[in-house]
């Protein structure tokens, strides 16, 4: 390294260093720190009225903050998707828009930087490592080519595996899937060991999963009778264009969960209450109470099976479902 080298020329803090004569020949000295005031320049706000962006801050903190308390109210009271988004977008928006005005405008300027004499390697030092390091990759590439295209071929194989889950593992559209299940008019109601279901069977408070005849077991079949009332004669009607759908107490909803397809398995006598186990939703049944969802993440009723009992007692559907089962899709609409 040259004798004359001047190591305060690099970093502003520094002061300008010197070669002694009382150190080894070639010894730098090291740079000399300097303290700097808490009223340098470096260390101002950006913001020319500092207390008006305090003060705006302070504003989008509050905004963020009632953002939060509104999510929290929603969620607690189960309101729409509509709300639960809105009201965390706002919270999210005042939070990230008071902490970015903050960085940019009330913390210190700068630059700051530590006085170092120069890392700059000489010619000679830049000749050899190149020399060195070029030498050391051929040897590495030609003495191990085989290895080499190994390398290569795994690197293909797992970049052609790793698209696999975009074109198989997504499986095909659901398309008209869920629009038609076995259900028709006329189908009888069984049990899942293939014997039709009587108006006699269930009492009140009583549940049975129950298949279309043709297709017992069918995931998308399944269905849940339950008897709210002991009622021998009139309906159960669960919303106005439904005053049919329940003769003597019994009502028949979709078993397959309107948020994620989960079976929804129990049922709550006391209340009036369907329940999907695998993540807590629950569907209030009853007169007036069309399996609406009164708690956890489904987002629709379950669908209701219009029913009627024959002459000979035997429960019957009227129709088939007048909507599509189990969760959302694309192509579902708006019902």
């Amino acid at each position: 390294m040259p004798e004359d080298f001047n190591p305060g020329t690099e970093g502003s803090g520094g002061v300008e260093g010197k070669a002694t004569e009382h150190l080894p020949k070639g010894t730098i000295e090291p740079a000399e720190m300097v303290e700097v005031s808490i009223d340098a320049p470096q260390f101002q706000v950006a913001a020319a009225h500092p207390e008006r962006v305090e003060r705006g801050i302070a504003v989008m903190f509050l905004v963020g903050l009632a953002g939060f308390m509104g999510f929290g109210a929603s969620y607690w009271q189960n309101y729409s998707n509509f709300w639960l988004g809105i009201t965390l977008g706002v919270g999210f928006f005042g939070l990230g828009i008071g902490m970015v005005a903050w960085g940019k405008y009330l913390m210190p300027r700068g630059p700051f930087s530590e006085a170092r004499h120069s890392a700059a390697p000489t010619p000679e030092e830049q000749e050899a490592f190149l020399t060195d390091f070029t030498s050391r990759g051929k040897v590495a590439i030609e003495r191990r080519g085989f290895l080499l295209k190994l390398l290569g071929a795994a690197g293909g194989v797992f970049a052609i595996v790793a698209a696999f889950p975009l074109l198989r593992s997504l499986g095909p559209l659901p398309k008209m899937l869920f629009y038609h299940t076995a259900w028709k008019k006329g189908s009888y109601l069984m049990t899942a060991e293939g014997r039709k279901v009587h108006e006699d069977d269930l009492e009140k408070g009583g549940v049975l999963t129950v298949f279309p005849q043709g297709d017992i077991g069918g995931a998308l079949s399944q269905t849940m009778l339950i008897r709210v009332e002991d009622a021998s004669y009139g309906y159960v009607v669960t919303a106005p264009h439904r005053k049919t759908w329940g003769p003597k107490g019994y009502l028949a909803f979709s078993k397959v969960c309107t948020h994620a397809g989960c079976p929804v398995a129990l049922y709550q006598k006391a209340l009036n209450q369907l329940l999907c186990p695998c993540h807590q939703s629950i569907f209030d049944v009853g007169p007036g109470r069309p399996a609406t969802p009164v708690f956890g993440p489904a987002p629709r009723p379950l669908p209701q099976l219009p029913l009627y009992i024959d002459s000979k007692g035997f429960l019957r559907a009227q129709a088939p479902y007048d909507e599509p089962v189990g969760p959302g899709f694309w192509e579902r609409g708006a019902n």
